[in-house]
């Protein structure tokens, strides 16, 4: 299985720097020292500081001691009809998806990764017709196979208004699209950036969110500004997805509603 990709001290530092509570700030508020603040940041568990310390982040205090447990580990097996590429990219691992339609092999990209290479080897091998890529928004690691793919590939690629990609065409919030007969619908996730998206994959019900950084299984990604408002949006165009809608983050596993619902800290 693919790592987390926070630990409950990523966790413990993200909801400290949304909230701009420095180590004193946060001490103070728990009712700790400052030294247990530090020892939790630098990746020393202690769960009675953990949970001293969760109401004072506005994190649940029993899911953040489940991360700090280690006992948090999502298993989710792709549909037959998506697959997770990942690819090492600096000291890291991100993700990108194709998702296509079994019967008409109409395909589409999302986010690129580091290397074109595995997922072009998917699209030869499911003999796939790719209609787009789709960009859920514009960091380095996230696109940086996408002049490789579109020369490739002969295809378009798509990202936000809000965060123009140079070469692509543009999309707005609750824009639709099409790839076979799923339906590829987006909604407006920021916080990590400006226009980050979700893609929901719509059929006759919703099937998967690819979710880019707005969330990971057991964490978010890092809020640059409107902190209180990044995890709004993620309430309101993510958790409030079925249960059994597939989340598919920019790094780490595959996850789902329900896992995020009862797991995330943040939530």
């Amino acid at each position: 299985m693919i790592p987390l990709e926070d630990n409950f001290s990523d966790v413990v530092g993200k909801a400290m720097a949304g909230l701009r509570m420095s180590p004193e700030d946060a001490a103070e508020e728990a009712g700790l020292t400052e030294d247990a603040v530090r020892r939790l940041l630098s990746g020393e568990f202690d769960e009675s500081d953990a949970r001293a310390l969760a109401p004072a982040l506005r994190l649940r205090a029993d899911a953040l001691a489940r991360l700090g447990r280690g006992e948090y580990e999502p298993v989710i097996a792709p549909p037959e009809w998506l697959a997770a590429i990942t690819t090492p990219f600096g000291g890291m691992t991100v993700n990108a998806y194709v998702v296509w339609d079994l019967e008409t092999r109409g395909a589409a990209i999302f986010d690129t990764g580091a290397d074109a290479r595995p997922i072009l080897d998917v699209v030869r091998r499911e003999k796939l017709d790719v209609v787009a890529i789709f960009l859920t928004h514009s960091h380095a690691d996230h696109i940086a196979a996408l002049d490789e793919l579109t020369a490739a590939l002969g295809v378009e690629a798509w990202s936000s208004e809000l965060e123009p990609v140079p070469g692509t065409n543009t999309f707005g919030a609750g824009d639709l699209f099409n790839a076979g007969r799923h339906f590829v619908r987006t909604r407006l996730t920021p916080g990590h950036s400006p226009g980050g998206t979700t893609f929901l994959i719509e059929g006759l019900v919703v099937k998967a969110a690819i979710v880019g950084d707005a969330l990971f299984a057991g964490s978010v990604g890092g809020a640059r500004g409107d902190y209180a408002g990044a995890l709004s949006a993620i309430r309101r165009e993510i958790l409030s997805l079925p249960d059994d809608t597939v989340v598919c983050p920019g790094h780490g596993p595959l996850t789902s509603v329900a896992l995020e619902k009862a797991n995330n800290p943040f939530f």
